[in-house]
């Protein structure tokens, strides 16, 4: 066999960690301020209170930095590290490689100067507009080309375990995305999603879910079968369990999205669908966990004394946590109680920080010193951050997890009269507050240990120099004949644009078996004759109401459950949503549901409450929206809307749009002169009533009234006294 001489490049592994350090410690500040605003809201309403830092357009920043921005470059890190050395080859194209990272990195920049300026899809986890969304795709077609052109360069005869991971990343990550993706631009910082309702919000969490799955799994497991065995220098335990771990994996996974959905308007036979699947998913979840744990038998010594070890067990263990949680979380009788609650921001974290965190911070341990030369400053310093982490994870979670069992009781909880104990919401958020204030210490404790290893590597780098083009003496395997006959996988390995193909079926099969009947069969989704489009000043409303990140804290879905129908009225009906692009359900409670909001409460309640929340509501951590009742309502797109709603399939009449404004207009009068009337005469600063209605109609906050008071009122129930 010939033998030849390979440069790997370092260089780029270099430039994906550093960032991935970077971009790290920025997100986990983001998500700080966001925990402390629901721990100390009269600090940041009152010291604070600036419409960039608000809960609803920074939590966002927060998920898209950590999973996009940290992880993301965690997983190229990672991958363009372990491909060339597994493939025995420098990545196929340099350019490609450095596009790659810079065009991420300019990806990430967007999002941190869009988010914050209330410029988001409000989908969770493609929260990103469209023209970033082409550019993602972009970005991602250049990884997935230098990815497979290099598999196809390759020295090797077969794939890696790994490698099948990263090519099944590759595939579905795109898929989801472009799907999940489909929008109408109106301009280049709005669009509207092309599905509606009930068909987006199961597109959405079908995304949502197998983000999960195949960017935050996938990429990592494909790194733990190279990382775990290479540290631990020991081969694979089981490559028959990789092989059942992974096609089970990629075929299961795909189906579990409408777990997220259970006791919603979505179609009973979508909901079984995810259930069973996620009860399924167990199976090859552990399987990958129980892999990577026991590939490190017989070295548990070397488990005691190797930081980045260390960090790889409880990575593997908080990923087993996480899947055993989901599929018990999938449960109807489960759901029922965690869904809405900060149960699920418990179970996400300890994926997030104990998965994604411990692993890649293991990683960085490892690579860093590796690729500079050197041995790590401070072993020391290292064990510290490890015990810090698991520290801040513990301090983290525990506390969510009781806040959420806490929700998801109290809110069920019903007097012997058959009234509920916690009539008022209110109740149970003041609650939580102690609570809050530990998550938020958790995290802090958490951003410390990663502070001290941006401390470590720093002076790990400076006392070391990059060896940017590692040369390596190589075997050129890809014409051995092997003497025994192949184990079945073997060949279906060996010919990687097969396997690609093989694996884009297996992930495509459970979206298209729940999609595409959702979409195309009408009697999935009932239509109701009562229900209409939003007027013109109702659909601006709603544009604000996306734009401040409202649904990130407020559902609009009322499950078939007699607390909740008790609570906040009729159940939610399929129908009701037809006309909303995007659907605006929502996945946490925060704040009350706002289903049946319309009608319930008069205009001047909604003006003071928005301008006030504490004043009208005390104990509330809800934020303030001062700024609406200044700043004037930009109708300057509204044509636009209209014709792209229409486009959507909104019946509006034909040119409704150029008699949109006037319409707008005298609603917003209406509302206006309400408020006005309504009002204190101190509170008019000498204004006559007939000024102050005609400078308070061109408000924001009347818009947002608007929508407010048309939420749920489309279909003729009993309104709720209960908040």
């Amino acid at each position: 066999m010939e033998q030849l001489t390979v440069k790997y490049d370092n260089k780029i592994v270099k430039y994906f960690a550093f960032a991935t350090i970077i971009w790290g410690v920025i997100g986990m500040l983001v998500g700080l301020i966001a925990a402390l605003q629901l721990a100390f809201p009269e600090f940041f309403n009152e010291y604070l209170g600036f419409r960039y830092i608000s809960f609803g357009r920074i939590r966002p920043l927060h998920t898209n930095a950590v999973i996009f921005a940290f992880v993301g470059n965690g997983i190229f890190m990672g991958v363009y590290y372990s491909l060339q050395r597994l493939l025995k080859t420098r990545m196929w194209s340099d350019k490609m490689s450095y596009l790659n990272f810079w065009g991420w990195q300019f990806i990430i920049v967007c999002a941190v100067l869009t988010l914050p300026f209330g410029i988001t899809s409000s989908k969770e986890y493609a929260e990103l507009e469209w023209w970033i969304d082409i550019l993602i795709a972009i970005i991602w077609v250049v990884f997935g080309w230098n990815l497979f052109a290099t598999i196809l360069i390759r020295k090797v005869k077969h794939l890696y375990v790994a490698i099948w991971f990263y090519i099944a990343t590759f595939v579905t990550v795109a898929m989801l995305h472009i799907f999940n993706s489909f929008e109408l631009p109106i301009s280049f910082m709005k669009s509207y999603s092309w599905y509606a309702g009930v068909q987006d919000a199961l597109v959405q969490w079908w995304y949502g879910h197998n983000a999960v799955a195949f960017f935050l799994t996938t990429p990592y497991l494909g790194l733990m079968y190279y990382f775990v065995p290479k540290a631990a220098n020991r081969p694979v335990y089981s490559y028959r369990l990789s092989i059942i771990h992974f096609w089970a994996l990629i075929f299961i996974y795909i189906w579990a999205g409408p777990h997220h959905l259970l006791y919603t308007s979505l179609p009973d036979w979508a909901q079984s669908l995810g259930v069973v699947f996620s009860v399924m998913l167990i199976a090859p979840s552990w399987g990958g966990m129980l892999n990577g744990l026991l590939t490190l038998r017989g070295a548990w010594d070397r488990v005691r004394d190797d930081v980045m070890l260390k960090f790889m067990v409880v990575a593997l263990t908080c990923y087993g946590m996480a899947t055993f949680e989901g599929p018990l979380l999938s449960l109807k009788s489960v759901n029922m109680i965690s869904h809405f609650t900060d149960w699920t921001i418990a179970h996400v974290h300890v994926g997030g920080l104990g998965w994604n965190g411990m692993m890649t911070f293991g990683l960085i341990y490892w690579l860093i010193p590796r690729i500079f030369q050197t041995k790590l400053y401070s072993q020391k310093l290292a064990n510290r951050h490890f015990w810090i982490a698991t520290l801040g994870i513990i301090l983290y979670a525990v506390p969510m997890y009781i806040a959420g069992f806490m929700q998801g009781l109290s809110w069920q909880h019903f007097n012997p009269d058959g009234t509920l104990v916690n009539k008022d919401f209110l109740e149970i958020v003041i609650d939580m507050k102690p609570y809050y204030i530990l998550r938020s210490l958790g995290g802090a404790i958490y951003i410390l240990g990663a502070l001290m290893m941006v401390y470590n590597v720093f002076k790990t780098v400076r006392s070391g120099s990059l060896l940017a083009n590692e040369e390596v003496l190589v075997t050129d395997e890809r014409n051995h004949i092997s003497a025994k006959s192949e184990y079945w996988h073997r060949k279906v390995e060996g010919k990687p644009v097969r396997f690609m193909i093989l694996s884009l079926i297996v992930v495509a099969i459970g979206g298209i078996a729940e999609i595409i009947p959702t979409i195309a069969v009408k009697s999935n989704i009932p239509t109701i004759s009562s229900v209409k489009p939003y007027t013109p000043l109702e659909l601006e409303g709603r544009d604000l109401y996306i734009r401040e990140g409202c649904n990130n804290c407020h559902s609009q879905m009322i499950r078939p459950m007699r607390f909740e129908t008790t609570r906040y009225g009729e159940y939610t009906k399929a129908g009701e949503h037809v006309y909303e692009h995007p659907h605006l359900w929502g996945s946490k409670r925060t704040g009350p549901d706002l289903a049946r909001e319309g009608g319930l409460r008069g205009n001047i309640w909604h003006y003071k409450h928005m301008i006030d929340p504490k004043g009208i509501s005390p104990g509330s951590i809800m934020p303030a929206y001062p700024w609406m009742k200044d700043d004037n309502l930009n109708t300057s797109l509204l044509v636009k809307k209209i014709q792209a709603m229409r486009k959507l399939g909104v019946p509006y009449a034909k040119n409704y749009e150029y008699q949109a404004l006037t319409d707008l207009n005298k609603q917003a009068e209406v509302i206006a002169t309400d408020i006005v009337k309504s009002m204190p005469k101190v509170a008019l600063n000498g204004m006559k009533e007939s000024d102050k209605v005609a400078e308070l109609k061109q408000k924001e906050i009347v818009a947002l009234i608007a929508y407010l008071q048309r939420i749920g009122t489309d279909i003729k129930v009993k309104p709720s006294k209960v908040n």
